[in-house]
C-alpha cells in the first residue's frame, strides 16, 4: 500500500482525521496514492495560519512578490514533465495535456509576477465636488480556491497567481 500524503498545516506535515484513496482513472489498478482528509478544526487552523502569512505577505516589497512568484512560475515550467506526468496519473488524462496544463500553469506565474511590478492606479473625479477617486491595488486577506477534478492544476493557479500579486 502507498504511504499516507498529508496535509500541510501551518508549518507541519499531519494526519487527516480520514483518508481517501485515489486510483489512476486509465488504469484503476494502480492507486495513486492515499490522501489525509481534514477535519473541521485542521481547516480552522489552517484558515489561522494562512491569515498569519497572509500578513507577513503583505508586507512583502513589490520586487519580493515578484521574485517569489517568478520562482513558482519557472520551476513550474521547469518540471512540467515529471509534474505532468503525475497529473496525468491522478486525472486519467492524456499526457500531453497533463504537461501542458502544468507548463501553461507556470507561465500565469511568471506573468503575474511581472504585474506585481506594474503596480498602476487610477485616479478619477468624483460627481461630489472636491473628491477624487484613487484605485490602488492592495492584498487584502486570505482567499479560498475549489478548484475542478479535471484542470486542478490550471484552475487553482488562475486563482492563485493573482490573488498573491
Amino acid at each position: 500500500m502507498t504511504d499516507l500524503n498529508r496535509n500541510f498545516i501551518a508549518g507541519a506535515w499531519v494526519a487527516g482525521a480520514g483518508e481517501i484513496e485515489n486510483r489512476n482513472p486509465s488504469d484503476l489498478s494502480e492507486i495513486v496514492g492515499r490522501y489525509a482528509q481534514a477535519s473541521a478544526n485542521q481547516l480552522d487552523d489552517a484558515l489561522s495560519a494562512a491569515r498569519a502569512a497572509q500578513m507577513i505577505w503583505a508586507d512583502y516589497g513589490l520586487e519580493r512578490r515578484h521574485d517569489v512568484l517568478m520562482a513558482i512560475g519557472r520551476e513550474m515550467m521547469e518540471r512540467a514533465s515529471e509534474l505532468g506526468q503525475l497529473l496525468s496519473r491522478e486525472e486519467g488524462k492524456p499526457m500531453a495535456e497533463g504537461k501542458g496544463e502544468v507548463f501553461r500553469a507556470g507561465q500565469f506565474f511568471t506573468y503575474y509576477a511581472a504585474e506585481c511590478l506594474r503596480q498602476i492606479g487610477d485616479t478619477a473625479d468624483s460627481v461630489r465636488a472636491g473628491v477624487e477617486i484613487d484605485v490602488r491595488r492592495e492584498p487584502v486577506g486570505v482567499v479560498a480556491v475549489i478548484s475542478p477534478w479535471n484542470f486542478p492544476t490550471a484552475t487553482a493557479s488562475w486563482k492563485i497567481a493573482p490573488a498573491l500579486a
